[in-house]
């Protein structure tokens, strides 16, 4: 697509580069942006520039935070005894928004797949595990998509755990198998974490 501005055609590509945005998106936001404030487009990238340098990652769960520890596991309300194990941020907004859920989380930061190279070693399990051993974490949630990737961590998650006294329980599988737990609607997910399962009885019933 031609643009009769460089300036333009360069805000537009940088766009693009967002996920889910089109040439023809992009071009619309640029636009939107070109015809507003200047104080409010200096505004709006501010805030961006903001957000990249100063959003933390809590030292505890690994969720996004203001500070070195989010407000989930700095909230002296929320059950410690509970950790919802999750793949990305964007489960613990999700599971978060149902509000039936008042233990913490733990991020993962992604999945073990072979397939894709990517091995227990590069997700944050072993803070996991000196999670459960330091503190006095009574259940362990897996909280994760119902995917050939998530059950693959879920079960090896599930032998590093076993020995350490804790239970081990899976949200209820009203989510079909193969569906990603982020575009699960909230009323679903939060009946799943409600009626969450001993992990030995998923196995039987999988």
């Amino acid at each position: 697509m031609n643009y009769p501005s460089k300036l333009i055609g360069d805000a537009v590509a940088e766009f693009k580069k967002l996920p889910g945005i089109g040439e023809k998106t992009a071009l619309r936001l640029v636009l939107h942006l070109l015809k507003q404030d200047s104080a409010k487009v200096e505004n709006f990238s501010s805030v961006i520039a903001t957000m990249r340098s100063q959003t933390k990652f809590c030292i505890t769960c690994h969720n996004i935070s203001d500070n070195t520890t989010c407000s989930v596991c700095a909230n002296p309300m929320r059950d410690k005894g509970s950790v919802c194990i999750v793949e990305t941020i964007r489960e613990v907004i999700a599971i978060e928004n149902t509000g039936v859920y008042n233990g913490t989380y733990h991020v993962l930061n992604g999945l073990i797949s072979p397939l894709n190279g990517i091995t227990p070693d590069q997700l944050n399990i072993d803070s996991l595990i000196s999670r459960i051993r330091e503190q006095e974490v009574k259940e362990v949630i897996m909280a994760l998509s119902p995917t050939i990737d998530g059950d693959t961590t879920i079960f090896y998650i599930s032998k590093k755990v076993q020995s350490l006294g804790v239970q081990i329980t899976s949200i209820a599988r009203g989510i079909s198998f193969g569906g990603e737990l982020e575009y699960t609607d909230e009323l679903t997910l939060g009946r799943s974490i409600a009626t969450r399962m001993p992990y030995e009885s998923y196995l039987v019933k999988n």
